[in-house]
């Protein structure tokens, strides 16, 4: 997922997006070696592999064991590997089947349900989890991800008022403008959270992982409503608080790409091509720019292996980002038009949307684009981008 996904965690910290990141994989073998990682580099990796050595030691300890997995869901944000998800579910492997498992472990099973697109087992934990337990505030906060993805706007937002008694101001505020910017009330969202963001900076205690987060989707909300400066403006000010962050370089290379800025896209992205999100978005920048001709080729051939590598695996968690290279790069309408329809079927949020009609206006198909106006009136969606591309009566 984009515009909510992969933020918020355990109130503050941050959620798991699952458009950035593929199925976890969970080795057969716990001694099996998937790659020497530069733990001397990133103390995620040390974390992670000191916690998985204390669970090897005390199996089934389930504090130790929703330690692990959260330090784990981090990691694969912070890196862009999704080898982590691997790690967090196996340390879960003990509740993961479990009809009744403890709160802990059944909040986190449904965020890594999340993650890998399994959207109705990740609502029907969450909605086991939130019967029981009406304040927990994180479950709302997911569920209300899970739903503004699907667009479950209403629904989404009552999750938001539910919390606000629960958690800081700003992280009430963003959730609730992720669903409303979308729904009819960008103005009134945007103005919202800028403000509330405006209160947290003159606050001593503010918490820079949420500023951070709250800041990418002011950004985004401007983008969609055509202030190119003030987006800008909101990204520049993430980017200070976390550079490496993969969802806000994602936001932020799009921006760059949208307004023909492909050089600074590159420069933005040119040292993580490890993620397959941003390694698209740095293709589609090089193939601007005539001098980047080779990397350019190396990087499509590189993209090409890696969802056919998907395909094979029965992995469909990219498929957005597998239409944009189909069409962007690839050139094949039909082809980006189908898995853009089937992403539809999953996830709809504004960049769903937006590569659904531009698929649909190349392929040339009436009724695909007669659905994705259907939608922008239904629900009063207020994007540039994607008003640029529906046909309107």
């Amino acid at each position: 997922m984009r515009a909510f996904g992969w933020r918020i965690w355990l109130l503050v910290p941050l959620l798991l997006s699952a458009a950035a990141f593929g199925a976890p994989y969970v080795p057969a073998d716990d001694g099996a070696v998937l790659e020497r990682l530069p733990e001397r580099i990133d103390p995620s990796l040390r974390d992670v592999k000191r916690l998985r050595a204390a669970l090897d030691r005390s199996p089934g300890d389930l504090a130790l064991a929703t330690t692990l997995a959260r330090r784990a869901i981090e990691a694969a944000r912070e890196t862009g590997d999704p080898r982590f998800l691997g790690q967090a579910q196996a340390a879960l492997a003990p509740w993961w089947s479990s009809a009744d498992p403890p709160a802990p472990a059944l909040l986190l099973r449904a965020t890594l349900k999340q993650s890998t697109h399994d959207f109705a087992g990740a609502l029907a934990d969450l909605d086991r989890l939130i019967a029981t337990h009406p304040n927990d505030g994180q479950a709302l906060l997911t569920r209300a991800t899970v739903l503004t993805v699907q667009g479950r706007y209403k629904e989404a937002r009552a999750d938001c008022t539910r919390i606000a008694r629960l958690t800081l101001p700003l992280v009430v505020i963003a959730c609730d403008a992720a669903p409303a910017s979308v729904s009819g009330d960008a103005t009134s969202a945007y103005r919202a959270l800028t403000g509330t963001i405006a209160d947290a900076a003159r606050s001593a205690s503010a918490n820079a992982a949420v500023v951070e987060w709250a800041q990418t989707l002011a950004g985004e909300i401007a983008q969609r409503r055509g202030d190119a400066p003030a987006a800008e403006a909101h990204f520049n000010a993430a980017l200070e608080l976390d550079p490496r962050d993969p969802y806000l370089l994602a936001a932020y290379a799009d921006f760059l790409l949208d307004h023909d800025r492909p050089a600074e896209a590159v420069r933005l992205l040119k040292d993580n091509t490890r993620n397959d999100i941003l390694l698209l978005r740095l293709t589609l920048a090089e193939a601007r720019l005539p001098e980047m001709r080779a990397a350019f080729a190396a990087h499509r051939a590189d993209l090409r292996d890696r969802f056919d590598a998907a395909r094979r695996r029965g992995d469909t968690l990219h498929q957005r980002e597998e239409a944009r290279y189909t069409l962007e790069i690839a050139g094949d309408a039909t082809r980006a038009l189908e898995l853009a329809r089937a992403n539809w079927k999953v996830q709809r949020e504004s960049a769903d949307l937006r590569i659904l009609v531009a698929a649909a206006k190349a392929a040339n198909d009436p009724a695909a684009l007669r659905e994705t106006e259907d939608w922008v009136r239904t629900h009063s969606l207020e994007d540039v981008s994607i008003a640029a591309l529906v046909p309107t009566r």
